[in-house]
C-alpha cells in the first residue's frame, strides 16, 4: 500500500515530462522558421534595395530553349500543287523536274517534265551575271548597297551581311551573287545597270529571247520572285551560255572569300552554297543554287566526268538535301548505264604497246613485156528475117492449138557426147 502510493506521483511526474518533450518537438520547427523568416525579411529587403539580384547566366539560356518550338510550315511548291511530284521515274528522285543532256551534242541522258514551267528561285542570279558580263561593264568599278537593296529584297529568309553603306566593287558583288547567293549583291548589279533596275529587267528578257528561251520570265533580278520562271530544257540553254564565260564559271565555283563588309568594314567569310564544289568526285565548271517555297530546292551544273561535259538541271526538290541526293543517283545512273565509268572502278588493262618493226626491204617488179594482139572479132550481123508468114489466131477461139511453124533445121555435124 505504501509502495503504491510513492510510484503514483513518479507517474504523474513522467506524464507532465512526457508532454512537455511532445510539445518542444512540434513548436521549434515551425517557431523557428517563422523566427528566422523574420529576420530574414529586413536583410532580404536591404539587400534588394541596395542591388537587384541578377539570375545565373545558366537560367538566362536555358529559359527560352524551354519553350518548346513550333514546327515552321512553309507553303507548298508550285509543283506540289500541280501535282508534278506524282510523276514516276526509274530513279525515285525527289525533283519533279530533271535533265541531264550531252552539252556538246545535246543527247538527252535523262528527262523528266522537262518542259514544265515552274519558278527557279535563285539560279535567276545566273542570268543577272549573264547580263552584267554581255554590257561590258567594268568589275572594277566601286559600288554601294542602299536603303533601296534592303527593300527589294524584303521576303529573305537568309540574314544578309551587305548592310546599306557597305562598298564593294561590281565584280565582289557578282562574286557574292553567284558563290553565296547574295540577294542584295543581285539587286544592286540591277539597280546600277544603265537605265535602272527596269532597264536590267528588259535585258534580261531580250537575252532570253535571244538564247531561245521560249518559256522563260524574269521580272527581278535576285530570284525572290516566284514569277521569275523558266523550265528546265531553257535553263539548259542558260547553262551552255553562261559556261562560255571564264569569270561566271571561276564566280560561280569558288570555295569561298573572306571579304570587308558594312559602313565600317569589318572581315566576313562567305561559302559557296552547293557542297558538290568540294566533292573530288565532281568536276564542277559553273554550279547555281536556288530556294523559295514556291520554287523548292533548285540547282544547275555543268560538270566535266570522265572527259564528258554534262549539264544538269533539278527543280523543285522536296527536301533539304534532296537536290544533292538526286544529283549524285543521276550521276551513279549514268555511270551504270556505260554512258560514264563509275569514279575509281577499276578499267580494263590496256593492250601491250606493239614493238615497231624494220621497214620491209624494196622489191622491183620485172619489167611487163607488150601483150599479145588479140585475134580480130567479125562485126555483127543481125540474124535473117523468116519468110514464112505467122498464123492468124481467132479471137474468139483463143483456145486452138496454134500449128508449129514450119521452121529449117540446118544441117549440123555430129558432135562426140561428152560428161
Amino acid at each position: 500500500m505504501g509502495l503504491k502510493r510513492f510510484c503514483s506521483p513518479i507517474r504523474a511526474a513522467l506524464g507532465l515530462m512526457v508532454v512537455a518533450l511532445a510539445a518542444s518537438f512540434s513548436q521549434p520547427a515551425d517557431a523557428n522558421n517563422a523566427a528566422s523568416a523574420n529576420k530574414a525579411k529586413p536583410a532580404a529587403a536591404a539587400k534588394s534595395k541596395a542591388k537587384p539580384k541578377a539570375r545565373p547566366p545558366a537560367a538566362r539560356k536555358a529559359t527560352p530553349r524551354s519553350k518548346a518550338r513550333a514546327p515552321v510550315r512553309r507553303a507548298p511548291s508550285v509543283g506540289q500543287i500541280t501535282g508534278l511530284h506524282e510523276t514516276a521515274d526509274p530513279l525515285d528522285l525527289k525533283s519533279s523536274v530533271a535533265l541531264v543532256i550531252d552539252k556538246q551534242t545535246d543527247e538527252v541522258l535523262f528527262s523528266k517534265n522537262p518542259e514544265a514551267v515552274l519558278p527557279i528561285a535563285s539560279i535567276t542570279k545566273l542570268m543577272t551575271a549573264l547580263v552584267v558580263v554581255d554590257a561590258g561593264l567594268s568589275l572594277d568599278e566601286p559600288l554601294e548597297v542602299s536603303q533601296e537593296d534592303v527593300r527589294g529584297t524584303v521576303g529573305s529568309r537568309v540574314r544578309s551581311a551587305l548592310r546599306p553603306g557597305t562598298r564593294l566593287s561590281r565584280g565582289e558583288l557578282m562574286h557574292l551573287s553567284l558563290m553565296s547567293s547574295e540577294n542584295r549583291a543581285a539587286h544592286a548589279l540591277g539597280r546600277t545597270y544603265p537605265g535602272g533596275l527596269g532597264a536590267f529587267v528588259g535585258a534580261m528578257n531580250r537575252k532570253a529571247a535571244e538564247l531561245g528561251m521560249s518559256d522563260t520570265r524574269y521580272v527581278e533580278p535576285t530570284g525572290l520572285s516566284a514569277d521569275n520562271r523558266s523550265s528546265a530544257v531553257d535553263l539548259a540553254r542558260l547553262v551552255r551560255a553562261a559556261s562560255e564565260h571564264p569569270v561566271i564559271r571561276d564566280l560561280s565555283t569558288s570555295l569561298g572569300a573572306v571579304i570587308p563588309v558594312g559602313p565600317k568594314p569589318r572581315p566576313v567569310e562567305f561559302r559557296n552554297t552547293n557542297g558538290l564544289v568540294h566533292n573530288p568526285e565532281w568536276g564542277i565548271g559553273l554550279q547555281k543554287t536556288g530556294f523559295i517555297s514556291a520554287a523548292g530546292r533548285c540547282v544547275v551544273m555543268q560538270a566535266e566526268l570522265a572527259g564528258r561535259q554534262l549539264i544538269m538541271v533539278l527543280l523543285d526538290s522536296a527536301g533539304r538535301y534532296s537536290r544533292i541526293g538526286d544529283a549524285e543517283r543521276l550521276r551513279k545512273w549514268v555511270s551504270e548505264q556505260s554512258l560514264l565509268p563509275v569514279f575509281g572502278r577499276r578499267a580494263a588493262p590496256l593492250p601491250e604497246p606493239v614493238a615497231p618493226q624494220p621497214p620491209l626491204p624494196a622489191v622491183q617488179s620485172p619489167p611487163v613485156g607488150a601483150l599479145p594482139s588479140l585475134p580480130a572479132v567479125a562485126p555483127w550481123t543481125p540474124a535473117p528475117k523468116l519468110s514464112v508468114p505467122m498464123p492468124v489466131i481467132d479471137p474468139a477461139k483463143p483456145w486452138v492449138q496454134v500449128p508449129a511453124l514450119p521452121l529449117p533445121i540446118a544441117e549440123r555435124a555430129p558432135q562426140s557426147a561428152t560428161n
